[in-house]
């Protein structure tokens, strides 16, 4: 329990530097707590109106008291104000949309009763916020909320909206608020809490530029544009975050109408867009112009969290509609040198985020039109590339240490000894043999530490093996198979499989493993394997197989995945009789039966139980 709680500290704290050193992560880490504030304002600005839905803790109806049914009060409705009447005064003193001429928005109340509070993504809540030393808040305790929703009219389109929560002393919040704000669909602001009159500008134009004047309500995701390299051993990817709406600017949408981009239009918009970026692309290796690949393109939804794959089609908003490129450049290991150049901008495109990232963690930096190239340059003093070689029998069986010096010492020993004894029965001197004996001898016991020579002990492939050195061989032989998959190129990927695994086994390995690390949240590209971790061997020898060895285990392995500045995790738990056996001096998998498999990672739910041979 220490050591978890060690551990999520530490992600914690890492997800925090990395919020903080990288303005343009795709995927944001929110450690305000907002989202757990006892009262909760959504705030939704379309055409003709705000729409505030609010969830009002239990222990602040005083504040809200206006919006409390008169059916609700122990003590009956007697002399309050009309419900019109209350209204009135909530929308001018309690919460209020001011605009920019000074006029408060009236209110119209459409629902307000009990409810339980909804629950909200909060993964870091009550874990030390390494910047404040505070915990992060999580939710109340008490989920009883007054749910209301109200709607504030206006005519014409305010160009700015300040929003005052209820005001207690010395002009702050009288009670906690965590609010978000949307503009016509976009969100223009993360979680965060409203302890304050707050002002919005209204970009009525685009909605993606609304923004509030204080900087600790800006939202994370200010550009419409991002570009990312991932360098990584056999392949370099240049990925591309674009707004379609800014896409426009370059190349025509062909889109029928101007709010929304239709289902059947998505497919032919992925393909033209797709041909526009791999067209344009200006990537150089190692000072060539390698040939690009496009490797995908994919509709992206933006939410207050994080940027996802669409898995289904569906008509999206064109104000928030995203589109991801993904461009792949196979490599001979891992270059020295990698420029991308770029000369998309345009009147509101002016800065564009770009990362670089690579085995030792993300490089941040921006283009702009008078610095249009990123560069990359191979500093990885001390990393090497991962290797797939054969798991060699007499590198993993126990070694027996023999003296060999002490050996051949002996050796001489016996014919001396001969010599010894035909000269004691012939009465002939015994000084000089018994003098090479002693030499002999001493020479045994001196060189005994210092002429030892390890070979493997090939009697144990006859005998018992034990479960340290069963635990070795596995760990070698499953390290070779996921690492194979890192390699693009399925001849490649065949090729090093065929070094631990048999003919037989390939391709139901190949695409078994395929599919068992296919991570949805990242449109199903596969993740790589970094870490397998043996938990369990138990050894027996099959009664047909005299040479090899049945495996009857247990063992995890995590792999990841990064796309658009965030990486993806995937971990999954096996158990499975893995059969190995010596062939020509190496350990080869010749047979596997897939017992469980049971996703552990905590980014998804588990899934135990699945069909035994459904994917390694």
């Amino acid at each position: 329990m220490i050591v978890g709680r060690a551990y999520r500290k530490f992600v914690l704290l890492l997800s925090v530097l990395i919020t903080l050193s990288v303005p343009a992560r795709a995927d944001w880490v929110n450690l305000s707590g907002a989202e757990n504030a006892r009262n909760i304002a959504e705030i939704y600005i379309e055409n003709d109106h705000v729409r505030l839905v609010l969830e009002v803790h239990v222990g602040d109806l005083e504040t809200f008291f206006h919006l409390v049914p008169d059916d609700l009060l122990k003590e009956g409705a007697k002399g309050r104000p009309s419900p019109a009447g209350r209204i009135r005064t909530f929308s001018k003193e309690t919460f209020q949309f001011v605009t920019g001429d000074g006029r408060n928005l009236p209110a119209e109340l459409k629902m307000a009763e009990p409810r339980m509070r909804i629950e909200r993504p909060s993964p870091f809540a009550g874990m030390i916020n390494p910047v404040t030393g505070r915990p992060v808040p999580g939710p109340p305790d008490d989920k009883r909320v007054l749910y209301a929703e109200l709607v504030y009219a206006f005519s014409g389109r305010p160009e700015t909206l300040t929003i005052v929560p209820p005001i207690g002393g010395r002009g702050m919040a009288a009670a906690s608020i965590g609010f978000i704000a949307y503009h016509q669909g976009v969100p223009v602001v993360d979680f965060r809490f409203l302890s304050e009159p707050a002002r919005l500008t209204l970009d009525w134009d685009d909605p993606w530029h609304s923004s509030f004047e204080a900087k600790s309500l800006k939202r994370w995701q200010q550009s419409g544009v991002r570009s990312f390299l991932y360098i990584e051993p056999y392949e370099v990817r240049h990925e591309i975050l674009v707004r379609v709406k800014d896409l426009s600017a370059w190349m025509d949408l062909g889109l029928k109408g101007k709010d929304f981009i239709e289902i059947e239009e998505l497919e032919p918009l992925k393909k033209r867009a797709g041909e526009f970026f791999l067209a344009r692309e200006n990537v150089t290796i190692d000072g060539e112009r390698l040939k690009p690949i496009l490797d995908r393109t994919s509709f992206i939804k933006y939410t207050m969290m994080r940027t996802i794959f669409l898995d289904q089609p569906e008509r999206m908003p064109l104000n928030t509609a995203m589109l991801g490129v993904i461009i792949t450049y196979i490599t001979e290991g891992i270059p020295q040198q990698v420029t991308a150049g770029w000369d998309l901008f345009s009147d509101r495109i002016q800065k564009v985020p770009v990362i670089a990232e690579d085995p030792a963690g993300p490089f941040p930096s921006y283009l702009t039109p008078h610095d249009s190239v990123h560069r990359w340059t191979n500093f990885l003093k001390k990393y090497e590339i991962p290797q797939v070689r054969e798991v060699s029998v007499a590198d993993t069986l126990p070694q027996q240490k023999i003296p060999l010096g002490t050996l051949g010492c002996l050796a001489l020993l016996v014919p001396v000894g001969l010599q010894v004894k035909k000269r004691w029965r012939s009465g002939n001197p015994l000084g000089v043999p018994l003098g090479l004996a002693g030499v002999l001898i001493a020479g045994s016991i001196l060189l005994y530490p210092y002429t030892k020579v390890a070979v493997g002990r090939p009697g144990i492939l006859g005998g018992g093996i034990k479960k340290d050195t069963a635990s070795v061989i596995l760990h070698s032989l499953l390290k070779n198979v996921y690492r194979s998959f890192d390699f693009r190129g399925e001849s490649d990927v065949y090729d090093r499989l065929a070094l631990s695994v048999s003919g037989d086994l390939l391709e139901k390995i190949y695409l078994q493993n395929r599919r068992s690390f296919e991570v949805k949240q990242a449109g199903g590209a596969r993740a790589r394997v970094k870490e397998v971790e043996i938990e369990d061997v138990e050894v027996k020898r099959p009664d047909d197989r005299p040479r090899a060895l049945l495996l009857t285990s247990k063992w995890t392995a995590t792999g990841t995945v990064g796309h658009w500045g965030h990486i993806h995790i995937r971990k999954n738990r096996y158990a499975a009789n893995v059969t190995v056996e010596p062939v020509e001096g190496a350990w080869k998998i010749m047979g596997l039966e897939l017992l469980e498999e049971e996703r552990i990672d905590q980014y998804g739910q588990p899934q135990a139980g699945q069909s035994p041979k459904q994917s390694m």
